[in-house]
């Protein structure tokens, strides 16, 4: 007898098809038959071993977050309900260009300290790999949702170049080539760029195109943080398509956004901009988070050319007075590449997280904040929370624009992605709230997207563009990595003065068959492993 049967559930499977109510009968970790309307028809009903009773609730695939920052939350964390309790059941990993693997000894000590902000130190995991293969071998120890990973670019320039802003010489570039089909031959999906970090924004674009090269002869594909989400963002976009048209490469682009004064009302160009290339035959696809602030670093603003060398540089840039000078120009004065070529503004730039609890009375305010309560100036207090800190603040900019948001998520090719980063004592709510915020605000209360649609970006679509056969939809022989949602009471928990909180209306959540969310409630079921390429 099979494990157990989902009845009189309302499928919504994942095709943008109209939902129809059935018994869903799962075994040995796959959907192994569909039985439509079956107490209706009066037909015989399936047993199990199980039953549920789905009265009233919504069955569809897994949500799969196409933009996660959980690459070491999800081994510090093995609860993980930060995701887990929103749906999701398969987060890609290793984004923008910036991740622990592949890594040598001195890579993997600079990688850490850049992107503490993103995912703490990590002196609390071992962290006993070093190629993208033995990272995943980890992950498959046991994890509370699956996980895909991508090799990040600036990584492996990091590895084989330095922090240095130069171009790679033939030799260099050959080993990176290198280091990017090992880790597509050991499981990763793809390759990440961030091209407003460092290293990988050092990176031209013939290099680049190298690289897609090698990521398209492993069928994978490309997911760039580009150069500029604000002055110059359409520009940044068309030189993104342009590189993997080139390199025959498909493309993803993450948090898709038009952001900042100067994009605002734009979305309809950038879509026209990718409907033309769509149509052209290129194969793209894009992700979005439904909020209009970003999250990044506090370090991140900062001009590319005051990051070179890596942390350390950066903070005796910082320390000296006369380069701390140019670099605030280059910020307040003339826009800094890190601010998307946009002066900053700093009562935009909220304080979202800290490295040093001795800094917590930071956090929740912006820069201008802080800074009107000291009696100072606000690059004063952004230059002191990044030295005493050790650029680990983590901020959210208040720079988007709702009709964007609304826009860029209608469009065909359009994915969900949280971004989501977890550190930080005030972290963006994006990451307890993207994929329950999809379905309650923007398909139940605001009607920018049916059900049936919505589930289709959260589900088929990203795993069309992961290469995988057997996941995203409710189909007979896949994966059953499942969520029950209550179409009616679905909605974000988390605010931005609440972050933290974890949504409502989804009772249940199966990863490969197993409950890791039953009624509401995380178990203690570690049924995620690493997705690899090759799957």
């Amino acid at each position: 007898m099979e494990e157990l049967v989902i009845r009189d559930a309302d499928v919504v499977d994942g095709s943008g098809g109209p939902s129809y109510r059935a018994d869903v009968v799962i075994d040995h970790g796959r959907i192994v038959s569909i039985v439509q309307e079956a107490a209706a028809a009066g037909c015989q009903r399936p047993k199990a071993r199980r039953e549920l009773d789905a009265e009233g609730l919504v069955l569809s695939p897994g949500f799969i977050d196409m933009h996660a920052h959980s690459d070491l939350a999800l081994l510090r964390d093995p609860d993980h309900s930060a995701k887990a309790a929103q749906g999701v059941t398969l987060e890609v990993l290793g984004q923008d260009g910036l991740s622990y693997a592949p890594v040598d000894d001195r890579t993997l000590e600079e990688v850490r300290r850049a992107i503490t902000g993103w995912n703490g130190y990590g002196d609390d995991i071992d962290i006993d790999w070093r190629s993208v293969g033995e990272y995943l071998d980890r992950l498959d120890r046991g994890i509370a949702v699956n996980a895909a990973y991508l090799v990040p670019q600036g990584t492996v320039r990091a590895l084989v170049v330095g922090w240095q802003d130069r171009e790679a010489t033939p030799r260099e570039l050959d080993r990176m080539r290198q280091l990017v089909a090992e880790g597509l031959e050991q499981g990763a999906v793809g390759m990440s760029s961030g091209l407003t970090y460092t290293p990988g924004m050092y990176a031209k674009d013939a290099e680049l195109t190298e690289l897609c090269r090698v990521v398209a002869s492993y069928d994978g594909y490309y997911c760039p943080h580009h150069r500029s989400y604000g002055a110059g963002a359409l520009e940044a976009y068309e030189e993104m398509v342009a590189l993997t048209r080139e390199a025959g490469c498909a493309l993803h682009l993450a948090h898709a956004t038009m952001n900042f004064g100067v994009n605002e009302g734009r979305a309809p160009q950038l879509l026209a901009l990718l409907d033309e290339a769509l149509d052209g035959g290129a194969d793209i696809s894009l992700d979005t988070y439904p909020y209009t602030p970003g999250c990044t670093t506090l370090v991140a603003m900062l001009p590319s050319w005051a990051s070179e060398g890596g942390p350390e540089a950066v903070l005796g840039r910082l320390a000296d007075e006369e380069t701390a000078a140019r670099v605030r120009h280059h910020m307040e004065v003339i826009g800094a590449d890190g601010c998307h070529g946009v002066p900053i503004e700093w009562d935009t730039i909220e304080i979202s997280g800290v490295s040093d609890p001795a800094l917590a009375d930071f956090v929740g305010r912006t820069v201008q904040e802080s800074a009107d309560l000291r009696g100072e100036e606000p690059w004063v207090t952004a230059r002191r929370l990044l030295l005493e800190d050790r650029l680990g603040p983590t901020i959210l900019q208040h720079v988007g624009h709702e009709e964007n948001v609304r826009t860029i998520m209608r469009h065909r090719v359009h994915t969900g992605g949280s971004d989501g980063i977890l550190q930080g004592g005030k972290p963006h709510p994006r990451a307890y709230g993207t994929f329950p915020r999809y379905l309650g605000r923007y398909v139940r209360e605001l009607g920018v997207l049916s059900l049936e649609e919505c589930v289709a970006h959260l589900t088929s679509r990203p795993a069309a563009r992961l290469r995988l056969p057997d996941r995203g939809l409710v189909h007979e022989g896949y994966k059953a990595d499942l969520v029950l949602f209550d179409p009616a009471t679905v909605a974000a928990g988390s605010t931005f003065d609440n972050p933290r909180v974890l949504p409502t209306g989804i009772p249940y959540v199966l990863v490969d068959g197993r409950f890791v969310i039953e009624e509401g409630r995380r178990t203690d079921v570690l049924a995620g492993r690493a997705v690899r390429r090759t799957e």
